[in-house]
């Protein structure tokens, strides 16, 4: 399967009925969650620290065979205007040559301000600076993948 740009691509390509990961790469780490079958909530799942790709994405995957996954979305880190830095070609990257080891469908969420968007909601949880460090990169996974899901509800795409 290759990789596409749009959540309405995505939709066409998912098998219906399995869980969707959710990805959120940093330089040193990458946040996971996952979706329930019925694509109705995203949950944030583990933080795996980056090795090489090699390790990262065999993690991924067997995170992804372990759920019995049906697809993959990586969060897109735009800049805030909507162009694409190095981030964005590091993201891609990624995404093309994790496709030369799965046939899930790949994807993208514009994942501009998820990281804020986490960090307030641990804020708001009365979480300790120790226990956000810990947990902001998966949390923030699971803020992009519940994007996903809620625009896949909207274009009537959930199985």
């Amino acid at each position: 399967m290759s990789v596409v740009d749009t959540v309405e691509e995505l939709a066409t390509a998912l098998p219906r009925g399995r869980a969707l990961i959710g990805l959120d790469l940093g330089d040193k780490t990458i946040g996971v969650a996952v979706s329930d079958t019925s694509w109705s909530v995203a949950s944030p799942l583990e933080t795996i620290r980056r090795k090489k790709f090699t390790l990262d994405a065999a993690r991924v995957m067997e995170i992804a065979g372990h759920r019995a996954a049906g697809g993959i979305v990586l969060g897109l880190p735009r800049n805030m205007d909507g162009s694409e830095g190095p981030r964005c070609q590091s993201t891609r990257a990624f995404a093309r040559n994790l496709s030369r080891l799965t046939e899930l469908p790949i994807g993208f969420w514009d994942e501009r301000l998820s990281t804020m968007a986490a960090e307030r909601a641990l804020l708001e949880a009365d979480t300790s600076r120790r226990r956000r460090a810990e947990v902001i990169d998966h949390v923030a996974a699971a803020y992009i993948l519940q994007g996903v899901l809620d625009r896949l509800r909207n274009i009537g795409a959930t199985p």
